[in-house]
């Protein structure tokens, strides 16, 4: 078990560094903004259900999918600075905020008394729904990332990759919306696998 544990928080901290550089450099380069926030969105939230719903049935107490939280926020917060170190601007990794959702995830599972059935539906929509808002938050609280890519231009940049003039609406208004109902069903659906 100890052995299991261990290799679980070693997978954790690959994958969400991996997840986080992956993020903020589609939200960075791309005119895409709205949709990669939908896209990641969706795969953070699948990242997060998988591993804390993991952690709370392994061990069985409420406060783990926290610590699996906390974990995965730290990581990506050094993954952040590991960038910045190399001279990419502060802005240009926007790590996902993980911790607000993992502990509504234990709340669930300790209001409906370790309940597993209640922990995936009431635990996957409260995560699926709750990361794109506290995500959301975040990005609001940062330069825009298409100003940034033109004062902080790649050499290697692909053509396909080069920023261009941000194309508005895309999948409706509201990629919170999008990312939340998304989000909630799938997580369910994850939570349960």
């Amino acid at each position: 078990r100890r052995c299991t544990h261990y290799l679980f928080i070693v997978v954790v901290a690959v994958n969400s560094t991996l997840l986080t550089i992956n993020s903020g450099d589609y939200i960075f380069y791309t005119d895409w903004a709205w949709t990669s926030f939908v896209v990641f969105s969706i795969a953070n939230t699948l990242m997060t259900i998988v591993g804390a719903v993991y952690y709370l049935t392994f061990t069985g107490v409420p406060g783990t999918a926290t610590y699996y939280g906390l974990i995965m926020q730290v990581y990506t917060w050094v993954a952040k600075v590991a960038w910045f170190a190399l001279g990419y601007p502060v802005d240009f990794i926007v790590h996902p905020m993980w911790i607000p959702s993992c502990m509504l995830l234990d709340l669930a599972y300790w209001a409906t008394k370790k309940n597993k059935h209640s922990l995936i539906f009431f635990g996957g929509v409260l995560v699926g729904m709750s990361m794109p808002l506290f995500n959301m938050v975040q990005l609001m609280l940062i330069a825009d990332p298409l100003e940034t890519a033109f004062k902080y231009p790649r050499p290697t940049l692909p053509p396909y990759m080069t920023p261009i003039e941000p194309q508005v609406g895309k999948f409706y208004n509201s990629p919170v919306a999008l990312g939340a109902g998304a989000g909630s069903v799938l997580a369910c659906t994850f939570a349960a696998l």
